[in-house]
C-alpha cells in the first residue's frame, strides 16, 4: 500500500536530510584522517632529522611527500 502524498513527501525529505549528514560526517571524517596522517609524517620527518646530517633543512615537501607515502600504505 502506498503512502499518502504528503507522507511520502516528509519520507523523502527525511532521507534526503539524512544522506546529507551522512556525507557531510564522511567528508569531515577523511579530512581528518588526512590530518591525522599529516601530523604522523611530520612527526616521522622530524625524528629521521635528528640522524641527518648537520645543515640539513626539512621543508614543507619532505612533510607531504611522507604523508602521501603513508596515505598510500594504509589504503593499499
Amino acid at each position: 500500500m502506498a503512502l499518502p502524498e504528503e507522507l511520502q513527501n516528509q519520507v523523502d525529505y527525511h532521507t534526503t536530510i539524512d544522506n546529507n549528514r551522512m556525507a557531510n560526517q564522511a567528508a569531515a571524517d577523511s579530512k581528518r584522517a588526512k590530518l591525522e596522517t599529516l601530523r604522523m609524517a611530520k612527526d616521522i620527518v622530524m625524528e629521521n632529522h635528528k640522524t641527518a646530517a648537520a645543515g640539513t633543512v626539512i621543508g614543507a615537501t619532505d612533510i607531504t611527500a611522507m604523508a602521501t607515502t603513508l596515505e598510500a600504505f594504509v589504503n593499499s
